[in-house]
């Protein structure tokens, strides 16, 4: 049984956010086997496919090294470059059918474009013992799957050193939620317009590289803030950094990006 650990929302080896994704099944594994075996990885996440009649659609499931979760941006984005450009899809958009509903990933301009629901977001006061978590007064604050922070500035979110346990028990009472944390701002620089971090030690991941999930909540709140539906994002987390191309299409968000693989390895199980 194969798999491939894939560099997910990067251009070059070592950037963007590795997941691992298991070569197709045609039954599901067991729940524990599943989840054990994403222990032993130890990366953000594991993908797991199923193989259907449509050799373009496949079920997904996602698992952290300690749960299941409900949507994940990257491990999409690498499990469609692993049948693309490993296993040799021809089909130029595959479908996969996920705890989030049907996710499509389309071929484009040497890149992939996902398309992802939007998440719900509402904005709320700062809730009691986040600037101190945090160690910054945010600016503002918005709610939906996790907590959303935005900074003054990117210095600022760059900076930040939080006290994830105290994240964690933050968000876990705002949102009703894991317990997860992004912070973000308009950026400096020219070659994109927000910068973010995200951090979740609700799903036993202290800091993500490249979250696509985070960004199915930035995409609507700085398309708002800058009026265009189209934005360029990078998430810094530090020595890695992902790129992330978003555009709100409605109750979607299409993400865009590329991925690369850097191990293809044997599971002796």
């Amino acid at each position: 049984m194969r798999q491939w650990t894939i560099d997910a929302f990067a251009s070059a080896p070592f950037r963007g956010n590795p997941a691992c994704v298991v070569e197709p099944f045609d039954a599901w594994p067991e729940d524990g086997w599943m989840q054990a075996l994403a222990a032993e990885n130890n990366q953000a996440e594991t993908a797991f496919l199923l193989r259907t009649s449509d050799p373009a659609r496949f079920g997904l499931r996602w698992f952290t090294p300690s749960l299941e979760v409900p949507l994940c941006g990257h491990a999409t984005l690498a499990s469609a470059h692993m049948l693309f450009a490993e296993l040799g899809l021809s089909a130029d958009t595959v479908t996969f059918d996920t705890l989030s509903g049907p996710l499509t990933v389309s071929r484009e301009n040497g890149a992939y474009a996902m398309d992802f629901p939007a998440s719900p977001i509402r904005q709320v006061e700062t809730p009691a013992g986040l600037a101190a978590a945090l160690g910054i007064e945010p600016d503002e604050v918005w709610a939906g799957p996790f907590l959303v922070a935005i900074l003054k500035d990117e210095a600022a979110v760059r900076a930040a050193s939080p006290d994830l346990a105290a994240l964690k028990t933050i968000s876990s009472a705002a949102t009703q939620g894991r317990g997860n944390v992004g912070v973000s701002a308009l950026a400096e620089g020219l070659s994109y317009q927000v910068v973010s971090r995200f951090f979740a030690p609700g799903s036993g991941i202290p800091e993500d590289p490249a979250t696509g999930s985070f960004h199915c909540m930035l995409s609507p709140i700085y398309a708002a803030k800058l009026g265009r539906a189209r934005l360029a994002f990078h998430q810094a987390y530090p020595g890695r950094g992902g790129d992330l191309d978003c555009e709100l299409a409605g109750d979607r968000v299409i993400l865009r990006g590329q991925a690369v693989s850097v191990i293809d390895s044997r599971l002796r199980l």
